[in-house]
C-alpha cells in the first residue's frame, strides 16, 4: 500500500479488504478468514466501508474485519475503493491491507460454465468480454494490492494454508515458504519467487518400469539422485538458499514460493521438491534461518500431481 512506516499514524484496528477476478476464490477465501478469526462481510457498499471499519477500535481486543469488494458491490470502482483505503489508514487510523485474488482466464471461464452463472458485467453477453471488462476495470487494485494470490492452480487446502500463512489473526514473524513442483508443459507456477529447472536431470519417464511411479517413490529418487550431476546441482542450490533465505526474511518477506519443474511434473521436480522440503525443515530445526528458533511455516504443493479439487 501507499505510504512508509515512518509516515502512517498508529493504528487502532484492523480490516483486510478482498477483492479480485469474480470466480477466482473470493467467498470461499471469506469463509476461511473466518475460521481465523475474523468478522467476514461480502459485498459491502463502499459508503459503508468505514462505518462498518470504525467497529474495529471500539473496543481493545476486537476482532479484525475481513471485507469482500468487487465489481458487485455498489458503487464499485478502483479509484472509489483505493480513496477509501487512503481514507482508512490516514483519517481513521486503521491498519488496512488488501488481497487480490487472480486467476487464469480459461480457469474462470470453466468454472462459470460449470456453475452456470453469468458474468456480472456480461448479462446478455459471452463470459470472456465480461472477464476483459473486469480485468481493465481492476487492474489498478492488483498494483496497488498488499497479497496477490493466483488460484489458478491451487486446491482448497493449498488456499487456507496461503490464507494462514499470511492472515492468520496474531499474525507470525517468520516468513512462510512453500515448495512447489510444476510441469513445463503446462507453464510456470504465476506466484514463484524462485524458479530452479530439472530437465537437464536423466529423466525417469524413459524407464518403463519408472514410469508410473513418481518422484515421492523410492525407485524414482534413486534413479533422479544417481544422475552424475545431482550432487553438484543439490549442494549449488542448497548454497544459494543457505545465503539467500535469512536476506529474504530480513527485508520484511513474509511468504516464499520457490518452484522446481520438470518436463511432466511427476518425478525429477517431485522428488527435488520433496527433498528441499526435507532439508528445509531440517534446517528450521537447526536455527539456521534469521532467528534461532523461528518457526518458519513451511509446506510442499506438487501442482500437477493433484491430490485434492481446484479452488471455486
Amino acid at each position: 500500500m501507499s505510504g512508509s512506516a515512518s509516515t502512517l499514524p498508529e493504528t487502532e484496528g484492523h480490516i483486510l479488504l478482498v477483492t479480485g477476478m469474480s470466480g477466482a476464490g473470493r467467498s470461499t477465501a471469506l469463509k476461511m478468514l473466518e475460521d481465523l478469526g475474523y468478522e467476514a462481510v461480502d459485498n459491502l457498499p463502499l459508503p459503508f466501508l468505514s462505518r462498518l471499519a470504525a467497529g474495529t477500535r471500539d473496543e481493545k481486543g476486537s476482532r479484525p474485519v475481513a471485507v469482500g469488494v468487487d465489481v458487485r458491490s455498489r458503487d464499485f470502482g478502483s479509484v472509489a475503493l483505493q480513496e477509501e483505503v487512503d481514507k482508512l489508514i490516514y483519517a481513521d487510523h486503521l491498519d488496512v491491507k488488501l488481497l487480490f485474488l487472480d486467476c487464469d482466464d480459461t480457469i474462470l471461464i470453466r468454472r462459470y460454465a460449470e456453475t452456470r452463472r453469468r458474468h456480472p458485467l456480461a448479462a446478455d453477453r459471452p463470459v470472456e468480454d465480461g472477464l476483459a471488462l473486469e480485468r481493465r476495470a481492476i487492474a489498478p487494485l492488483r498494483d496497488r494490492a498488499d497479497v496477490v494470490i493466483d488460484t489458478t492452480d491451487l486446491t482448497v487446502w493449498d488456499l487456507k494454508q496461503r490464507l494462514t500463512n499470511e492472515f492468520s489473526y496474531g499474525g507470525t514473524s517468520s516468513m512462510a515458504i512453500s515448495v512447489v513442483s510444476f510441469s513445463y508443459r503446462k507453464g510456470l507456477p504465476r506466484e514463484a519467487d524462485l524458479v530452479f529447472d530439472a530437465r537437464f536431470l536423466t529423466n525417469p519417464h524413459y524407464n518403463p518400469g519408472l514410469r508410473p511411479l513418481t518422484g515421492r517413490d523410492a525407485a524414482v529418487a534413486e534413479a533422479v539422485a544417481a544422475d552424475e550431476d545431482f550432487e553438484a546441482f543439490w549442494t549449488r542450490l542448497t548454497d544459494l538458499l543457505t545465503l539467500t533465505l535469512p536476506r529474504y526474511e530480513k527485508e520484511g518477506k513474509s511468504y516464499l514460493t520457490i518452484a522446481v519443474g520438470c518436463t511432466g511434473g511427476r518425478h525429477r521436480s517431485v522428488f527435488i521438491a520433496e527433498k528441499l522440503f526435507h532439508w528445509l525443515q531440517d534446517r528450521q530445526k537447526a536455527g539456521v534461518f534469521g532467528t534461532v528458533g523461528s518457526d518458519h511455516p513451511i509446506h510442499v504443493i506438487h501442482r500437477d500431481t493433484p491430490t485434492d479439487g481446484p479452488v471455486s
